[in-house]
């Protein structure tokens, strides 16, 4: 069981795909982890031994921002857009796309389940026969 920065990595997969499992590194900065490192990667993560798990530890910790440090940074800088009160910021506070998308019709992920509104039965107003 390979654990790289407080994530245990899958132990069946490739150590280019597990890598991607730590949140901040993606597609590219995996790769790039194991170029600087020259290790395979095809190699399956219980194939590797506890000196190449300690250097991807060790290079992530001293040159990458990954999981908690990296979720906190992000969740200030929201923080800061809505306190200063920029459109961005006032995007996110009301729960709406941030970055010009369509919020007519789409934006369902974002503004979460339909809220339907004026559809009740209508009442027969008072004084009327119908």
């Amino acid at each position: 069981m390979a654990r790289v920065a407080g994530v245990d990595l899958p132990k069946n997969k490739k150590l280019g795909i597990a890598l991607r499992y730590i949140y901040g590194i993606g597609p590219a900065v995996s790769n790039e982890i194991i170029a600087v490192l020259s290790l395979d990667p095809t190699k399956i993560v219980k194939d590797l031994t506890e000196e190449e798990v300690n250097k991807i530890n060790n290079l992530i910790s001293k040159n990458l921002k990954v999981e908690g440090d990296l979720r906190r940074e992000i969740q200030s800088n929201i923080k800061r857009l809505i306190e200063i009160g920029s459109y961005r910021g006032s995007r996110h506070r009301k729960s709406l796309p941030v970055r010009g998308q369509r919020s007519r019709t789409n934006a369902r992920t974002r503004r979460g389940k339909r809220k339907t509104v004026g559809s009740g039965k209508r009442t027969p107003m008072p004084g009327k026969k119908g």
